[in-house]
């Protein structure tokens, strides 16, 4: 099969954009480029950007104010520094501070000369050997991570460690044993029938694994099968903590994209696009090498392997925003607009991406699709736990003994996996809390772990699944200072679209820095949070610190409200 030239693969998604009254389907790509290697504020080149488009100032203006990539001055080098939970667990937050030192320059703005510039971000996927950051795309890691910016020491990042316990991986089998991807593929698009693959994905019972947790096979079947449909690949894994999908874009994306192909027979789709976070450029760079090996191998493409299959994919770069990895925001995102989330219905399977019905899932959902298909739906709903059959990646923290990515049965105990497989805390140190999903998912004390690790299970204790990274805190940091991060976190990456977030969410963290008490304000905040924000983002910002107040008992009396 000849290539399609990779500048003309997309025309029929620009054509599309166009047709819904949306030109500039680049404009994002339009805006990186922009940014990069100035200092300026986004007024003075948005314009510019959004008039080679063919759209308003404001359309530019919107997106180039909101993602934290282009509202961040950039210099000649630009360093990003990781102050995310895991980070912060592993220094106590004090890395962002020597490295602005070691720069000479403040997070958030740029050298006079334009020389360097520091931007804080939340996660860059390093969470197992922490503090980190990005000098460029050079990954720095460890305890010395300001001695390697300053250049007084080789810049040093660990591969991801990688483990399996459950005996047969479904995820993590190229990764560990060397299996190949791409042999599901090209026999089921010939020999078998998109009704044929749904119905093994809803006998597997396999939920998506991004966070919400919604029945694959039925978020397939809500499209009904249009020609329109498209596929989105969510690459966006913003959960401070996690690091699973940047394990398989990295080590394994010819899974993650064949995944991708099966899910796009079964929906009948012929378009499909994987977004990955721009805090992951070795990730993209993979996809993309691999993506294009898909075409030279025709999986992609017309005509594919002989069938009546046409399926053409796109790989787009995300620009630093954690709620874009809810799916309406994503969808905004990839539209050229500011990544909020968007009020449902109606839904992405009746109008997604350019107005189009639409799929979203992750990358770890999508990878598991190759095992389904081929060892059969049964097979894998016999794994795992009742309800919640199959197999997940657990990330584990650099404050484990032995931190890494491992492949569980789901309904493991999370007390199995911090002691036995985690080893504990490095150095002997006592675990306090455990923080599990994510910043917004919820913490476990330290005596509470006989958890399985499933939704139902964690949720019925005050946790959430999530993206299941388990980050670790010993007793070296104080109760109030995570209490303040959880805010800190909250109040940054909320996108503003709804006011009881976007208030309250700074309102909390001046509460919890003020030192005193909560009192009623604070009790009503919380409420007015969960019961009034647009997306889970604000709903989950209560149950997430009520969750630490718990496992901390006295020590953050009267912050459980």
């Amino acid at each position: 099969m000849v290539p399609v030239p990779s500048a003309d693969r997309f025309d029929a998604f620009r054509a599309l954009a166009d047709r819904r009254g949306r030109p500039g389907g680049r404009l994002m790509e339009h805006l990186a480029r922009a940014r990069a290697g100035t200092a300026d504020s986004p007024e003075t080149w948005a314009p510019a950007v959004a008039a080679g488009v063919g759209l308003p100032a404001a359309a530019a203006l919107g997106p180039a104010e909101y993602y934290a990539d282009l509202t961040t001055p950039h210099g000649h080098r630009h360093v990003r520094v990781c102050a995310a939970t895991a980070c912060f667990a592993a220094s106590g937050g004090l890395h962002l501070v020597e490295a602005e030192r070691a720069l000479g320059v403040d997070a958030g703005s740029s050298a006079p000369d334009g020389s360097v510039s520091l931007q804080a971000v939340r996660c860059l996927g390093y969470c197992y050997a922490g503090p980190a950051a990005l000098d460029g795309e050079t990954p720095c890691t460890g305890a010395t991570l300001a001695d390697q910016l300053a250049g007084r020491e080789e810049p040093t990042a660990p591969d991801i460690p990688a483990f399996d316990s459950t005996g047969d991986p479904v995820l993590l089998g190229d990764v560990l044993a060397g299996e190949c991807a791409w042999q599901v593929w090209p026999r089921t698009v010939t020999a078998r029938t998109p009704d044929e693959v749904q119905a093994e994905v809803a006998a597997s019972g396999l939920r998506g694994r991004g966070g919400a947790g919604f029945q694959v096979a039925a978020k397939w079947a809500a499209t009904g099968r249009s020609p329109h449909t498209v596929v989105v690949v969510n690459g966006d894994e913003g959960d401070p903590g996690s690091f699973a999908d940047r394990l398989l874009m990295e080590r394994d994306p010819a899974r993650v994209l064949e995944g991708l192909a099966l899910a796009c027979f079964a929906c009948g789709a012929r378009r499909a696009v994987v977004l990955v976070r721009s805090e992951y450029p070795r990730a993209l760079a993979r996809m993309r090498e691999a993506v294009d090996r898909a075409y030279e191998d025709g999986h992609f493409g017309g005509a594919v392997h002989d069938s009546g299959v046409t399926l053409d994919v796109e790989v787009a770069r995300g620009a630093g925003s954690y709620v874009a990895g809810e799916e309406t925001a994503l969808i905004a995102s990839l539209e050229g607009s500011r990544g909020c989330a968007r009020p449902r219905p109606p839904y992405p399977a009746d109008r997604g991406l350019w107005d189009a019905p639409t799929v979203v899932n992750n990358v770890e959902t999508l990878a598991a699709v190759p095992w389904i298909v081929a060892h059969g739906g049964a097979a894998y709903a016999r794994r795992g736990a009742p309800g919640e059959p199959g197999t997940k990646l657990v990330c584990l923290s650099e404050r484990f003994a032995r931190p890494g990515c491992y492949e569980v049965e789901l309904g493991t105990s999370v007390e199995r996996i911090v002691t036995e497989l985690g080893g504990g805390l490095r150095g002997g140190a006592e675990l306090a809390v455990l923080q599990v999903g994510g910043p917004l998912g919820g913490f476990l004390a330290a005596d509470r772990l006989d958890v399985p690790l499933t939704q139902a299970g964690l949720a019925h204790n005050g946790a959430a699944l999530g993206h299941a990274g388990l980050v670790a805190f010993d007793r070296s940091v104080e109760p109030r200072e995570i209490l303040r991060h959880v805010w800190e976190f909250a109040a940054a990456e909320s996108c503003g679209a709804c006011s009881p977030c976007r208030v309250g969410s700074r309102r909390g963290l001046e509460l919890a820095g003020a030192g005193r008490q909560p009192g009623e304000e604070y009790e009503r905040l919380l409420r007015v949070l969960s019961e009034a924000s647009l997306c889970a983002f604000g709903r989950r910002i209560p149950e997430a610190v009520r969750s630490l107040a718990r496992a901390y008992g006295d020590r953050l009396a009267g912050w459980d409200r």
